[in-house]
């Protein structure tokens, strides 16, 4: 198998750098951060993030046995979808104020990797990010609800295919900020024409309302009415 690395350093469509900055700013200020950036508690993430990229893309174990690297073309572009590039975590839901934020959790890296295997392109992403606590946050167990898409964009967008999941992650004691990573393997779509795939593209970004409708239970359906038989 052909190997293709398609790592992007990649920031969200339409944010500066002095706007990241500044929100970065905002939430350090409501807590006692104590330290950012490459800090050894984000080396596991930063380490799992970029090796899985560096080498040969796996599809799923119930894929063709016959895959090969898809050509550098054939990998659709990836991006953050407008808006949803940061998730704020509030101690309740009424409570929306500055001082009731438990984290808040930003994408700073993507990556996508593309593998073609019976008739299908495989595609693997992987996201990089960082979590804040605010001022009604605590070191323990955070989850953030992401949701990954394939969508062909055009004058009416059709999404292709989409994959919403909850990602863990650790705040560790000692610390206020530290990094998260998530590498997903489950995107599959026919196929395209290369005409087709020059309009695709993978969006990732939190999903605050697709978690919401997940915990919705399935309406039921009304119980068939029963005939009255003659008597």
């Amino acid at each position: 198998m052909l190997r293709l690395g398609a790592i992007l350093d990649h920031r969200p469509r339409g944010q500066s750098n002095a706007a990241v900055l500044a929100a970065l700013i905002v939430l350090s200020g409501c807590s006692s951060t104590s330290g950012s950036g490459d800090s050894p508690v984000d080396a596991p993430w930063t380490s799992r993030f970029t090796s899985v990229f560096s080498g040969p893309a796996t599809p799923p174990a119930q894929a063709a046995p016959v895959a090969s690297a898809a050509a550098s073309g054939d990998c659709p572009s990836i991006d953050v979808r407008a808006g949803a590039g940061t998730y704020t975590a509030s101690g309740t839901s009424a409570d929306t104020t500055a001082s009731g934020v438990r984290y808040q959790a930003s994408l700073s890296q993507l990556a996508r990797q593309c593998t073609a295997a019976g008739g299908n392109l495989l595609i693997k992403v992987g996201v990089q990010g960082r979590i804040i606590l605010g001022p009604a946050g605590a070191p323990g167990p955070v989850d953030l609800p992401l949701r990954f898409a394939v969508v062909q964009d055009g004058l009416t967008s059709k999404t292709i295919a989409t994959k919403f999941k909850h990602v863990g992650a650790e705040v560790p004691p000692g610390q206020s900020n530290v990094a998260f990573s998530d590498v997903d393997e489950s995107l599959s779509i026919p196929m395209p024409s290369h005409a087709e795939l020059a309009g695709y593209m993978i969006y990732v970004g939190f999903d605050e309302i697709g978690d919401e409708a997940e915990k919705k239970p399935a309406a039921k359906k009304p119980a068939a009415k029963r005939k009255a038989t003659p008597g």
